[in-house]
């Protein structure tokens, strides 16, 4: 797979009846005015024009009506909304149109929003190439863009435009608004723009970290689960996939990958795992391993990470019984990928759905362990330079021994009335809390301001200017539970040493989270990918491994 093939670098609209509303120009008319025949194309009939006075004279009736037009014109429904959109996302953004520039800058003074500054590229009938249908603009655009054609997606409500399109080798797209003509068969068609962003939102590349939630939602809408024996199937927010064995057992699975870090990478990838059957009520039991290493590493870095998995497995009682070990050129650094078991009585199982109303929201521990500790590891020494102390360094890199939550997970797996149990990963508490509310099927309200942060956190957060919240967090467990024994769980995991918090209740049937500060409904924090992925924490060499 050619991942450029799947990439748009720039949109490219046609002008009139595509980003203004169609109707303002009557062609037939038009064509009549200049004694052009109906099924001739009118910037072709007038350079057919020999006498050069004529063909002025029609050039200048053109120009009129396009004037008179430009001056009525109107935006077209979603056309202002997808052009901002786009910006926001670094796509160019380009017109294409047989129309003169005078007449397209004229049209734009009507628009609310955006203006010819919003546009990276206007090719017009001004411009130094043959127009549409010819795919010469489309080539001009990707020239001066510096990028491929075919990273270009054309947007018309004309066959002119879906033929330079496609002759240009570019993504085409039919806004189908236009019933007089016969338009030719595009990649795409849609009834209006508004329709356009959830296709332009596919062909833009992804950030790091995990696909995002309705994206996976949607992509999972495929499958078909027709085995009844599939307790809990794949879903956003969900930890694990749980299997009835003999309808008294049931199999538990999870799998991840560790790829925020390089550093104890063999430990992390057993508790992340791990922590994930965890949640479910079931035991962690066997743990299959596929390790990807990069060209040039050596065999005694591969030792170090195999031993760390060794080492962890040995401590919580799991079973290191396969996987796979690779050197290859699709890696720049190591990468882990865990696939865990566990089993849990089929009576013991704990299902997010079970969360209902009135039930307390409880959370474990701080925000952001793991990410603190990975940040303290990685950058210890621009920590110093910003006055973060030595001290409180070296607590943040003992974070590591605190992302399991497997202590706490089994102390609620025994207390009647836990509905739910969900790890905090990549996008922090802020993003696991509206998994727990999607996977559980039920609104949460949480008092933000209960959420415990460290202070050595707080202040390596500060320093970097990324929000705590949004951090990387395994180590943090939530926990749902009925009003009558939470406290009475609380008591329990205490009294092990572990800090737990009451942050919110679950509310009515639905999904979202409702936030509190102080009193005060703020807006709930949402964070597109994990705050780490904004740092140079990801480009590691093979070198750094071996710290």
């Amino acid at each position: 797979m050619n991942i450029k093939e799947f990439c748009i670098k720039a949109v490219l609209f046609d002008f009139d009846g595509t980003l203004t509303r169609p109707g303002t120009l009557d062609f037939h008319l038009m064509q009549e005015a200049i004694d052009c025949p109906l099924n001739v194309p009118m910037l072709e009939f007038i350079e057919s024009i020999t006498d050069p006075t004529e063909r002025s004279k029609s050039l200048k009736k053109l120009n009129e009506f396009e004037f008179t037009g430009a001056k009525l014109s109107k935006p077209n429904k979603g056309a202002e909304e997808i052009v901002r959109y786009l910006r926001s996302k670094g796509v160019y953004t380009g017109i294409i149109t047989r129309n003169s520039m005078s007449s397209i800058k004229l049209a734009l003074k009507n628009f609310k929003n955006i203006s010819a500054d919003d546009f990276d590229v206007i090719v017009s009938r001004d411009s130094p190439v043959k127009t549409k249908p010819a795919p010469d603009g489309i080539l001009l655009a990707a020239k001066r863009l510096n990028i491929d054609a075919e990273q270009i997606m054309i947007v018309g409500d004309y066959m002119f435009d879906i033929q330079a399109g496609q002759r240009a080798k570019a993504v085409t797209v039919l806004i189908d608004n236009n019933t007089d003509y016969k338009i030719e068969e595009a990649d795409y068609t849609f009834s209006d723009l508004k329709k356009l962003k959830n296709l332009i939102r596919m062909f833009i590349p992804l950030g790091p970290g995990k696909l995002p939630n309705d994206l996976l939602e949607e992509f999972l809408g495929a499958f078909a689960f027709k085995d009844k024996s599939i307790l809990i199937k794949p879903e956003p927010g969900e930890d694990c996939a749980a299997v009835d064995i003999d309808n008294e057992e049931v199999l538990v699975l999870t799998s991840d990958p560790i790829t925020f870090t390089t550093d104890k990478i063999g430990h992390y990838s057993v508790l992340v795992n791990a922590n994930d059957i965890a949640t479910s009520g079931a035991v962690p039991r066997w743990m299959l391993t596929s390790l990807l290493v990069p060209v040039g590493i050596t065999p005694l870095q591969i030792q170090k990470i195999i031993d760390e998995l060794k080492d962890v497995c040995e401590k919580w009682n799991i079973t290191l019984c396969g996987g796979h070990t690779e050197v290859t050129d699709a890696v720049t650094r190591p990468v882990v990928t865990g696939m865990m078991a566990g089993t849990v009585s089929r009576n013991e199982l704990i299902d997010k759905k079970g969360m209902r109303t009135g039930h307390k929201v409880l959370m474990t521990k701080s925000a952001a362990v793991e990410g603190s500790a990975i940040i303290a590891k990685e950058f210890e020494t621009r920590l110093k330079k910003t006055g973060i102390s030595q001290n409180e360094i070296e607590k943040c890199q003992n974070f590591i021994h605190d992302i399991s939550i497997l202590d706490e997970a089994k102390i609620a797996a025994n207390i009647s009335g836990v509905s739910a149990m969900h790890d905090v990963t990549e996008g922090g508490i802020a993003t696991a809390i509206k998994e727990l509310s999607i996977a559980g099927a039920h609104k949460v309200r949480i008092n933000i301001d209960q959420i415990p942060v460290f202070p050595e956190t707080e202040k390596i957060c500060g320093q970097l200017k990324i929000n705590p919240l949004g951090l990387i967090g395994s180590g943090s467990l939530l926990i749902c539970c009925k009003q009558d024994t939470y406290k009475e769980l609380m008591n329990k995991i205490k009294k092990t040493g572990i800090n737990i918090t009451c942050i919110g209740e679950v509310v009515e049937k639905g999904a979202g989270v409702e936030a509190f500060d102080k009193g005060k409904q703020i807006e709930w924090p949402c964070f597109e990918v994990d705050e780490i992925a904004g740092l140079d924490i990801l480009h590691f060499s093979v070198d750094t491994f071996t710290e």
